[in-house]
């Protein structure tokens, strides 16, 4: 289970940020393509933050959709995985989301 040292590093990352104050919440973004279970992610925040200046803040998860662009006719579109052809019918295709993984926000009291 990555999940655990994925929520570890951003735990610590917040927390040292935080500089000892309260955190309430905290916004992440991770891509549906991440190959992160974002219940996985919510059980494990729970586990690291126990006895931290995070315990007891709310997570707040955000899934961004998979989109691609194409090297050919320069189109961005959404991203279907079972077959990545731009509408243009190029299969020359960039994903440019979809695979995030960062800390978005944080609140403090």
């Amino acid at each position: 289970m990555h999940e655990l040292s994925i929520m570890t590093n951003v735990v610590s990352i917040v927390g040292e940020q935080a500089r000892n104050q309260q955190v309430v919440r905290v916004r992440i973004e991770i891509g549906r393509l991440a190959a992160v279970i974002p219940e996985s992610l919510r059980f494990c925040f729970d586990v690291c933050t126990k006895d931290t200046n995070l315990e007891g803040a709310t997570l707040e998860i955000v899934e961004i959709a998979p989109r691609g662009k194409c090297k050919i006719c320069e189109k961005e579109f959404d991203l279907d995985m079972k077959s990545v052809i731009c509408p243009c019918g190029s299969r020359e295709v960039n994903c440019i989301a979809g695979e995030e993984l960062k800390i978005v926000e944080m609140e403090v009291e």
